[in-house]
């Protein structure tokens, strides 16, 4: 406002006072001053309502921010994150469309900007991506091609006892399957899994890693429960040691059910499988997945077509290969030789096949189980990668005929 320099709160009481007066009209006397009408005006009704002190100068800033959220919409969301202390912004913004779709929602960025403000963000150490590794698995492009397994990272209850979660996820939809505290045995895994498998239906592939009781250092890493899985019809995929982003999605889960479970250890075994079991609840149907577009496993997942056999098949061989039964040894009987082949095979048939260089080649079903080679009459195994040590090469030699002693 462009009032003279000598002292702008007296020029604007000299203003007041000659309008007061009405010796001059509010048009002429804005005119004198150099200042709009607008000002004129508030100038007058702010010295009728304040007196003098109506005149200082004033903070053109706004009273509120033009962009800042209002009080319900912070209350709302504060009040999920209360709820759900370990969500993030997408997530709580999913779930807060969900339950009000009518309601405009903040993004996800100013959500963040707003749990960081009330100091609810904890900062964590910024890991290093890891390099995508080869993926030399089947395709994940609908619910049930491929499941995960694997145990989580065992500890004790309050009362002492070792809990061993054995955990069972959907790569395609992450439905969470089963968290259940069993031995990490065949004993205490076979019965889990099937009952899963009874009530879910067969996946086409079941992912783990090679170390016992999912696989071995037998044969293509059969054992017992692996070779129960292929009679069922299921593919087995191992992921290489050391590399657990080939499960990644299973390894993401299992860092989401130790902060939620198991950071402070409940009293007992059964106070625990309880927690576990509403972690699971939670998981499928109320956390959204940001692989998902924010949907929750359980509005994907389907259960499978497959059902579980009410009778299991035994495994046959076309023409082309001789059969025979392995011993509980875990040999068979071979050109008038014993050849070890695997005792987690013990009972079951084995096709044996010739290749063009005169070597048998070991199957059961469609798997490859190694080369019996025609000199030391010894089985030279396909087995997964080790530490330290370079992938088998399986030969890719076909079988011309068979001349089985």
């Amino acid at each position: 406002m462009p009032w003279r320099e000598t002292c702008v709160e007296d020029e604007k009481l000299r203003f007041v006072a000659a309008y007061l007066e009405g010796d001059v009209g509010m048009s002429e006397l804005c005119a004198r001053h150099g200042v709009s009408r607008q000002t004129g005006y508030t100038l007058v009704r702010r010295y009728l309502a304040e007196g003098a002190a109506g005149l200082a100068p004033r903070s053109r800033a706004p009273h509120r921010h033009g962009r800042a959220m209002e009080e319900e919409l912070v209350a709302s969301i504060l009040g999920l994150r209360a709820e759900r202390p370990s969500w993030g912004p997408k997530k709580l913004k999913a779930v807060l469309e969900r339950r009000q779709p009518e309601v405009a929602w903040p993004a996800a960025s100013t959500i963040g900007d707003l749990l960081r403000r009330e100091g609810l963000v904890r900062r964590g150490r910024r890991r290093r991506s890891a390099l995508p590794a080869s993926q030399p698995f089947g395709p994940v492009e609908a619910p049930n091609d491929l499941w995960c397994i694997d145990f989580k990272g065992w500890f004790r209850t309050k009362d002492g006892q070792r809990c061993d979660p054995l955990t069972i996820s959907d790569a395609d939809s992450r439905y969470l399957l089963a968290c259940r505290i069993v031995p990490p045995t065949l004993a205490g895994v076979q019965p889990a899994v099937d009952r899963v498998l009874r009530a879910y239906g067969l996946p086409r592939a079941i992912r783990s890693d090679n170390g016992p009781p999912f696989g071995s250092i037998g044969a293509a890493g059969l054992s017992r429960l692996g070779v129960h899985w292929l009679k069922l019809g299921i593919r087995l995929e191992f992921i290489d040691p050391g590399q657990p982003q080939q499960n990644g999605r299973h390894e993401r889960m299992h860092g989401t059910l130790k902060e939620d479970t198991a950071l402070k250890p409940s009293a007992s075994l059964a106070e625990q499988q309880a927690r576990f079991e509403r972690f699971r609840r939670d998981f499928n149907r109320e956390r959204p997945h940001e692989a998902l577009g924010q949907a929750t496993p359980r509005s994907r997942y389907r259960p499978s077509p497959r059902r579980y056999p009410d009778k299991v098949e035994r495994p046959w061989y076309d023409a082309d290969h001789a059969e025979r039964i392995v011993r509980t040894s875990g040999e068979i009987k071979w050109g008038g030789d014993y050849v070890f082949i695997s005792e987690a095979l013990a009972g079951e048939p084995v096709g044996v096949a010739e290749t063009e260089n005169g070597d048998w080649i070991v199957r059961f079903l469609h798997l490859d189980l190694g080369l019996i080679d025609r000199r030391t009459k010894k089985l030279r195994r396909f087995a997964p990668p080790r530490p330290g040590r370079r992938k088998a090469e399986q030969t890719g030699k076909t079988v011309n005929h068979l001349s089985g002693p």
